[in-house]
């Protein structure tokens, strides 16, 4: 094996304990937010390892594909519809745990069988293919625009079209303009005078009064009922309506509840 730097050994064993924290964070968390926190670190510190290596342009990519890109917009997503912690520790198959024990050890053991009788020549590194193209960025633009053009124009073909084939079937045609706030108020109105039972308010948002903020959570209304009209039709069609507890009204909690809501 070749010689490395102290610079670089050390941050080796700096990255190695913080992706190691990094995953039994992600694993035992009891929060999907900081669980994925946690794989945001595990992706940088392997970034980190990356440009150790001398292969700049792939921690860069790293950092701003996956970490910045996919994980960013997971937690985005996640932060939207809203997840609670017993939410996220309910298996949705039943002994996926148990049975990831041993799959766990069986992986484990067959890398160190694989290890132990691997002959590993000598640490070679990237400088010398990084010098010889112009350096790492220069020499991987040469792969992919000269030995590999076919198989990067075929990835990128397929990328673009799967953008415009979501953007096709997602796109609705809109066969009349848009109404304004005021033709929306005049509508309701001219709704409820002709005796529609409509909201002349409105009616608020999911989770407005309620005890989660999801959007499957429907609102509650001042006398403590849900609104129906807050979640969408699609979600109460398919009966995923989040329960909730009925809001107690001023001078009508029995004892039992006000010593609830007191604790």
């Amino acid at each position: 094996m070749g010689n490395t730097g102290h610079g670089e050994t050390f941050l080796f064993w700096i990255g190695s304990a913080v992706s190691v924290l990094g995953a039994l964070g992600l694993i035992f968390s009891k929060k999907i937010v900081h669980a994925a926190l946690c794989l945001c670190s595990v992706m940088l510190c392997l970034a980190f390892f990356y440009m150790a290596q001398g292969a700049v342009f792939l921690g860069v990519v790293q950092i701003v594909v996956y970490t910045g890109a996919v994980m960013m917009l997971f937690l985005f997503v996640l932060m939207l519809i809203g997840i609670e912690s017993q939410d996220s520790l309910t298996e949705t198959i039943r002994g996926q745990r148990w049975l990831a024990v041993p799959l766990v050890i069986g992986f484990g053991a067959v890398l160190l069988g694989v290890y132990a009788h691997a002959n590993l020549p000598a640490f070679v590194g990237t400088d010398a293919a990084n010098a010889k193209g112009g350096g790492n960025v220069p020499a991987l633009a040469q792969l992919l625009f000269s030995r590999y053009y076919w198989a990067f124009e075929v990835s990128s073909a397929v990328l673009i079209v799967s953008a415009v084939g979501a953007m096709v079937l997602t796109h609705k045609e809109r066969i009349a303009p848009r109404k304004s706030q005021r033709e929306i108020s005049i509508e309701r109105f001219e709704r409820w005078g002709r005796g529609e039972k409509v909201s002349l308010t409105g009616l608020p948002n999911p989770g407005v009064y309620a005890q989660h903020n999801a959007v499957d959570t429907p609102a509650l209304l001042p006398d403590g009922t849900p609104s129906e009209a807050s979640v969408n039709a699609t979600l109460r069609g398919r009966d995923t309506v989040r329960g909730f507890r009925p809001l107690p009204l001023p001078g009508q909690a029995n004892g039992k509840q006000s010593k609830e809501v007191s604790k």
